[in-house]
């Protein structure tokens, strides 16, 4: 089948159209000069010919070759090094990062379109610059002004690639099991500390795509007490400035379900020479800059690999002919093209409903960010952090599950056509499993939404958020049936919801139990505005939107009443 194409038509309704981003970042002064409309589509334009011409072509070899692991060595697919080259040369990488970084200071909702059209194109290639932007956030913030000095603008903008290393074999989601160990170097000038341990499933530990790469590794210093407060993070090169080698060793790659094009490492650090970033027993608060930045761009993963399913998949409707469909003309005899059944049209409308809607969010999520850092107000900053906050679980849970399960149905359209790998839609399948699991599982997603986010502060930021989704809505039928939605969940959470949860004697494992659809329910509610927002906007009367809308509005959004029917079944039973 053809290879991926972005859609800068579609992408940039949604920015311009929909949520008339020029507007937003022309408030914010450092990023006003940039914000000029031409100038933004002439990005995604030059985005998209880039990652159809040069990144797409390599995502089948990148498949079946997959990155080789040789005596501690890691050979990328063919293709693969130089792509990546062009890559960071032409400047890609550093569009969001500032201009006194080496970068080009444009707004971070390019960088997440960017990366949104890499991810469908060749996830397993992007595991690769998927973290620099997190990596440079980190040490920009938190790192010395001598590791800054060496390396910041590496990092900025590609020449170096980073990795992030957390989990052990006995610590994945619960980082504070963590063993790994820094001790400080007796008479080292730089200060620096002897770190030693294992790390598992570290994506681009090894490999040959550049000269060097920047580990930011979870340690423990000897004197840390126990648990996630007692860790410190650490920077070691793969290679410091007179050209020697640290002590950090590749010991082999996983054998992974899909995205073989990406190493996983084991990495093994034998008192590797290393650098403090930030303060001790810091850590986490340095790495969550990482990891929350990363979340976003694994929403982002879910819905390019969807759309790069359903781009297979409707291209396979529109050619392949089986029986006549209901009320066809066709002469007896004769086949329609599968497209034409509504089976299939349910299956295709149903997923491209998520993924203009998911565009819609995560957009939105990125023009936050920016909001946060340079908007001169700071109200307009806390409703920002407000956003990114509580929208951030949900893009990134609700968003992955339908990349595999979207594109599973994805699949179905092509019958037994789908499970064999010539059509390269089972890999689309293979690949997006994974984002369900790192960057913070799905289950932990929606444990963190209720539990962090909801219930401390007696549901106040999310009644703001609903208050302020329901504020963007105009008066037509479906703006209308969204407002009543979010009324009703609005309620339910400081009615019933926060009543239970927090009465004398209620179990502490009732908010466990409500987490995965509380995070469900409110993804349809952001659907909904999503899709409200859409039909709004001039130009949502072409068939191209309203297709999709439909599609919403009668396949997806019955799943509301269905969460909050489980949502009182657990409180009733509990």
């Amino acid at each position: 089948m053809n290879h991926y194409q972005p859609n800068a038509a579609d992408s940039g309704f949604i920015l311009f159209d929909v949520l008339q981003a020029p507007g937003t970042l022309a408030g914010l002064p450092a990023l006003a000069d940039n914000a000029d409309p031409d100038l933004m589509h002439q990005v995604l334009e030059e985005a998209g010919k880039f990652v159809a011409e040069v990144v797409a072509p390599l995502n089948r070899e990148g498949d079946e070759t997959g990155a080789q692991w040789k005596a501690g060595s890691v050979t990328m697919p063919p293709g693969f090094r130089d792509a990546y080259q062009a890559f960071w040369q032409a400047g890609w990488p550093a569009l969001a990062s500032a201009s006194e970084d080496g970068g080009q200071g444009l707004p971070a909702v390019l960088e997440a379109m960017l990366y949104e059209m890499l991810s469908a194109a060749n996830h397993g290639w992007t595991m690769a610059p998927g973290l620099l932007h997190g990596a440079y956030e980190c040490i920009k913030h938190h790192a010395s002004d001598e590791l800054k000095a060496r390396y910041l603008a590496k990092v900025a903008t590609g020449e170096w690639l980073a990795t992030m290393c957390l989990t052990e074999p006995h610590a994945g989601s619960d980082l504070g099991l963590a063993r790994t160990r820094a001790v400080p170097l007796p008479d080292d000038p730089e200060g620096r500390y002897a770190l030693s341990g294992t790390k598992i499933f570290i994506s681009g530990g090894e490999h040959d795509l550049t000269d060097n790469i920047v580990h930011l590794v979870l340690a423990r210093l000897p004197d840390s007490p126990p648990g996630p407060k007692g860790l410190s993070l650490f920077l070691i090169p793969k290679f410091y400035e007179d050209g020697s080698r640290s002590a950090v060793v590749c010991e082999r790659i996983e054998e992974k379900m899909g995205l073989h094009g990406s190493p996983t490492c084991v990495m093994r650090f034998d008192e590797a020479a290393a650098w403090i970033v930030g303060e001790p027993g810091k850590g986490l608060n340095a790495m969550f800059v990482m990891m929350n930045a990363a979340r976003l761009h694994v929403g982002l993963q879910g819905i390019g690999l969807l759309d790069a399913a359903w781009q297979k998949a409707d291209a396979y409707a529109r050619e392949r002919r089986q029986m006549r469909a209901p009320g066809s003309t066709a002469k007896a005899g004769e086949a329609d093209l599968i497209e034409q059944h509504p089976a299939m049209r349910r299956i295709l409308d149903a997923q491209r409903s998520w993924i203009d809607a998911g565009r819609v969010i995560a957009y939105r999520t990125a023009l936050e960010l920016d909001v946060i850092k340079h908007h001169p107000d700071a109200t307009r900053r806390e409703a920002a952090a407000r956003w990114c906050s509580l929208v951030t679980p949900v893009l990134k849970s609700a968003w992955t599950d339908q990349a595999f399960t979207g594109g599973s149905a994805c699949l179905q359209v092509f019958g037994g056509h789908g499970y064999v790998r010539e059509w390269g839609i089972e890999q689309h399948v293979r690949d997006a499993r994974v984002a369900m699991i790192y960057e913070g599982t799905n289950e932990i997603q929606a444990i963190d939404l209720l539990l962090r986010k909801v219930l401390p502060d007696g549901g106040a930021a999310l009644q703001a958020l609903l208050a302020e989704l329901a504020g963007e809505l105009d008066g037509s039928p479906q703006g209308q049936r969204t407002r009543q939605a979010l009324t009703r969940f609005a309620q339910f959470t400081g009615e019933r919801l926060l009543g239970r949860t927090r009465s004398p004697g209620a179990s502490p494992e009732l908010p466990f139990w409500l987490a995965d659809d509380f995070l469900r329910a409110l993804a349809m509610l952001l659907m909904a505005w999503a899709w409200s927002r859409i039909g709004a906007a001039p130009g949502a009367e072409a068939a191209r939107w309203t297709v999709a809308q439909t599609g919403f509005w009668r396949w997806v959004w019955p799943e509301f009443d269905l969460r909050m029917a489980m949502l009182d079944a657990s409180l009733e039973q509990a």
